[in-house]
């Protein structure tokens, strides 16, 4: 069975002519989420991991290292969930900002 777009039958209220016409009411989709995940790695100091999480991704001081934590000990960890424009944005300035201080983080993206 086929679907049609819903249409909608409205007075063209710019005329008075007694003329309709139909309208078709778009559809919209919700983008695609996306984690930002970041990786343990064994140089990275803590305190440091701690500072990208209340800077990139506006977590505070004990949220910060509640993640922190949980990447240390399981090996990774999810600091937010975005859009992808927004996640892909949020990755590259982790990313440019470790490499300024020389540490070797990573964070990856991974669809929802």
């Amino acid at each position: 069975m086929k679907t049609m777009p819903s249409t909608v039958m409205t007075k063209d209220n710019d005329e008075n002519d007694g003329n309709t016409k139909l309208a078709t009411k778009p559809k919209t989709k919700t983008p695609s989420l996306y984690r930002v995940l970041m990786m343990n790695d064994d140089y990275t100091p803590m305190e440091f991991v701690i500072e990208v999480l209340e800077k990139f991704f506006q977590k505070n001081r004990e949220e910060a290292t509640q993640i922190m934590l949980h990447v240390h000990q399981r090996g990774i960890g999810v600091c937010g969930i975005y859009t992808y424009d927004l996640a892909e944005t949020k990755a590259m300035q982790v990313m440019n900002y470790a490499r300024k201080y020389e540490h070797p983080l990573q964070v990856q993206l991974e669809k929802e």
